[in-house]
């Protein structure tokens, strides 16, 4: 299967709102939600995806004529490159009818695991999302990441009982959903949390914990003494709040300040292999992929992904043999511009 055919197919049974872009820059669905778009005007969507083109690579074929090694290790897993696909949730109301959450958890989990990398999946406030998305990961041995929403220490602690007993390797809380509409006066509540809140947040999930929606220094390194393991840079895909930076335009700083201390993972408009390598040259140790893993399971569920999945890691160990990369921690800053 084709990508491009991936794409043709996703665009008959995707809902009205998502186009299945040839190009997911944010600018078909910028300002819709429901949908992919932002709660604003959309404009860091497209921020997100336009900054990481600004960066170019500095090509250097003056090296050993030697195979580029993608292979990535995170809290003792293996996986075949820094790439994993983002959690997404409410899938019925931004995407269409053809999947809900549940179902489209089922099939990505198992299809990134089959094609050597990992899926973080969502969470919502239906509990049998976060169910059935550990029964998934725990039909791969443990291999996916579930994402719980910023709830209340009660809520959480009932998810990490989930979590444990589905054998994954780690879990993350995307924080910067407290800024999603769906989420304000709920019950149970869900929000912002402070330092002593997110510490005994990591302490009770047990295993690495990740902490996704950092955007500053401060907020690295607040994340950092709450005890997290890793963080992900991330603007939640520019859809919480306008103006803020492109994560491409923060991450380096970022990677400066806690870079080696923590796990650093990068998302936002991040679409090809040749992006993937920018993540990895500015800092990042792996990168999150949204809304294309979304169009690649609506085009061609399994194949879907696994089309998607080989696309990017050929990309990317074409821009590490372009640049003259061996291995991942061959990369470095002097490699982009």
């Amino acid at each position: 299967m084709l990508y491009e055919e991936v794409l043709a197919n996703a665009r008959t049974c995707m809902g009205e709102y998502c186009k299945a872009c040839p190009v997911c820059n944010g600018r078909a669905c910028r300002n819709q939600i429901p949908g992919p778009g932002a709660k604003g005007s959309g404009t860091v969507a497209v921020r997100n995806y336009d900054k990481w083109q600004e960066i170019c690579l500095n090509m250097d074929t003056i090296c050993e004529n030697q195979p580029a090694d993608t292979e990535f290790q995170l809290f003792g897993q293996r996986f075949a490159a820094p790439i994993f696909a983002a959690p997404i949730g409410a899938m019925k109301l931004h995407y269409g009818d053809k999947y809900d959450d549940l179902e489209y958890n089922d099939i990505l989990v198992s299809a990134c695991a089959d094609a050597g990398i990992a899926a973080f999946t969502g969470d919502g406030t239906n509990p049998a999302v976060m169910e059935a998305a550990a029964k998934a990961i725990g039909r791969k041995e443990g291999r996916g990441i579930p994402t719980v929403k910023p709830w209340d220490i009660s809520t959480l602690k009932e998810k990490f009982e989930l979590v444990r007993a589905c054998g994954s390797f780690a879990a993350a809380m995307d924080i910067d959903a407290a800024g999603l509409p769906f989420l304000k006066n709920l019950t149970p509540p869900a929000g912002s949390k402070t330092v002593e809140e997110l510490r005994e947040i990591a302490a009770e999930a047990g295993i690495p914990f990740i902490v996704k929606g950092i955007m500053t220094v401060k907020g690295a390194q607040k994340a950092k003494e709450a005890n997290a393991a890793g963080i992900v840079v991330s603007n939640h895909g520019g859809r919480v709040l306008d103006h803020c930076p492109a994560t491409a335009e923060v991450l380096e700083e970022i990677a400066d300040a806690v870079g080696g201390e923590l796990k650093i993972f990068v998302d936002g408009g991040i679409r090809s292999g040749t992006d993937v390598f920018k993540a990895l040259a500015l800092g990042a140790d792996a990168v999150l992929i949204g809304r294309p893993f979304v169009s690649a399971v609506y085009g061609g569920k399994a194949e879907g992904v696994a089309c998607y999945t080989a696309k990017l890691v050929a990309e990317l160990k074409d821009a590490m043999a372009m640049c003259g990369a061996h291995s991942l921690k061959d990369i470095s800053r002097d490699m982009v511009r």
